[in-house]
């Protein structure tokens, strides 16, 4: 399933990105995204993580959204979030929302940095915001970063991608474990039958296919792997009021906002 511009394996393999490892579950039985399948399961026994994924939490540990490690110091997250600094936290390495083991790590928001052209909460064009950690994190196999495709990545229609959140469920509204989801990507063709003239070129769709993101996921990661490598493709953004799986998620596109991202770290 080649997606993306070949030499890209080479680079994310070089930088460290983009690479799960494997752990022992410590649970066999979850909640699954909305119509999603239970995550970190392989074979109801051993289990992998998602390193990259961080839950954005208030002071009092309630979980709200999502977001993704993308270097020591920088999380990729949702605009419409509106994390504010000294009021939420960053954790990552966590799967289960009632533990923090040995491999959680807690940070601080130093600054938020919402896209210039997104100017009001309630419309989700531009919708991504880039949060300075007060301090690097420890990399290790369980917190370490997604990589990001370079501004020129295509993607075809049907390939099959990967959703990942502590968002609502079928069953529950605040899942305890990280959830997961395969979903297949749309074309903007495709996406307008559903959507119309709200999806911009900003925008990437998928799902439509009994699965979906929900509440909670927001700024969460929409994921393609290619040859080996895994690349954050969308940013969990907006879709159907009551998550219905036969219409898909709309994601902010990353590789539409791979230089600001880039030019933003760079001179902050």
């Amino acid at each position: 399933m080649i997606w993306i511009i070949s030499f890209l394996a080479l680079v994310a393999s070089a930088l460290g990105c983009g690479v799960r490892q494997f752990h022992i579950a410590k649970r066999s039985v979850r909640e699954s995204v909305v119509g999603g399948v239970p995550s970190n399961i392989i074979g109801g026994n051993e289990a992998h993580t998602w390193p990259w994924q961080v839950s954005i939490q208030t002071s009092r540990g309630q979980q709200f959204c999502g977001g993704t490690l993308i270097s020591k110091t920088w999380v990729l997250t949702a605009a419409h979030c509106a994390v504010q600094p000294g009021n939420h936290y960053v954790v990552l390495g966590q799967n289960d929302l009632a533990t923090n083991d040995e491999f959680v790590q807690i940070k601080k928001v130093a600054r938020v940095i919402n896209h210039p052209n997104h100017q009001n909460p309630t419309e989700f064009n531009n919708d991504i915001a880039l949060l300075k950690l007060s301090s690097s994190v420890q990399m290790t196999s369980y917190v370490s970063p997604i990589c990001l495709p370079s501004s020129f990545t295509t993607i075809r229609s049907g390939t099959l991608c990967v959703i990942t959140g502590w968002g609502a469920t079928e069953s529950v509204s605040n899942p305890r474990f990280l959830q997961e989801a395969t979903v297949p990507i749309l074309s903007q063709t495709q996406c307008r039958q559903y959507w119309r003239n709200a999806i911009t070129d900003a925008m990437i769709c998928a799902g439509a296919s009994g699965a979906s993101s929900c509440e909670g996921d927001s700024g969460g990661p929409l994921m393609c792997e290619s040859s080996g490598v895994w690349y954050q493709v969308g940013i969990v953004s907006w879709g159907h009021t009551s998550c219905s799986t036969s219409r898909p998620v709309v994601y902010t596109r990353v590789s539409y906002f791979r230089k600001w991202i880039t030019d933003t770290i760079r001179l902050n």
